[in-house]
């Protein structure tokens, strides 16, 4: 484990919790009054928005490195070259003198339909960490350093997301760590596997109680080489040791 900023607030990211949970009910109740009340849970879920928060704390932290922050773009200006297609939009994205910095993606899952999006984001995030890293390899960002990728997962903490899931072995048996391991548990091992197989710098894995919204300690931190603290250590370190060479050419 990295040694961590002690002055890291060790609830960085409450008032971004609070507001995910916020917005989600603001695009539920939009959606209500537009008479679509059936599709209200899944606008809540696709709407956007909800990790801007999650998005404005990072971005702040940044500058407090030092990080000038007309070279953090959020929401505008994200799309980086891929190799596998195009283009993918990033969710922050850091370029300082031309050479990409960091892209950091957020993401978030709430219930009830756990099982098939947890396949969809282990397949988004792995599919992203191939297309920049290719991308990387291939010359698509000229002669920057190897960027820092971060992926940051809030995921909701209900007894669905925390209850054992089974498994089907028709052919040949499953890695024995995903034997009963609940949702929780699955993302927690495919956020670390993503950084112990190098597909991301760091990766920051929190739950979240929506009832505890209001609370400051309305989050948790599963694993400690996943938390928040560790996420933006490494982030803020990577973005010195940017400003140090700055500096020093």
């Amino acid at each position: 484990m990295p040694c961590l900023d002690p002055s890291i607030d060790p609830f960085i990211f409450s008032d971004s919790v609070r507001a995910f949970w916020q917005t989600r009910e603001q695009q539920a109740d939009a959606q209500l009054q537009r008479g679509q009340s059936d599709q209200g849970s899944r606008s809540a879920a696709t709407g956007g928005k909800q990790m801007d928060g999650f998005s404005r704390t990072i971005c702040k932290l940044l500058i407090e490195t030092g990080i000038d922050e007309k070279d953090i773009f959020q929401r505008v200006s994200v799309e980086l070259p891929g190799f596998f297609r195009p283009t993918k939009e990033w969710d922050i994205v850091v370029v300082v003198d031309c050479s990409l910095i960091a892209a950091i993606e957020l993401k978030s899952q709430v219930g009830p339909s756990f099982g098939n999006n947890f396949n969809n984001r282990t397949e988004e995030a792995l599919g992203s960490a191939m297309d920049i890293w290719t991308a990387y390899r291939e010359g698509a960002f000229r002669t920057s350093p190897a960027p820092w990728l971060g992926y940051l997962l809030l995921l909701e903490d209900c007894p669905k997301s925390r209850s054992p899931v089974g498994v089907r072995e028709p052919h040949f048996p499953v890695f024995p760590e995903f034997l009963q391991a609940s949702y929780a548990k699955r993302y927690e091992l495919f956020c670390r596997k993503l950084v112990r197989e190098r597909q991301y710098n760091s990766a920051c894995f929190l739950t979240a109680d929506r009832s505890s919204a209001d609370s400051r300690e309305n989050y948790k931190e599963p694993a400690e080489d996943l938390s928040a603290r560790q996420f933006i250590s490494q982030l803020q370190n990577h973005a010195r040791g940017i400003i140090c060479r700055e500096i020093s050419d």
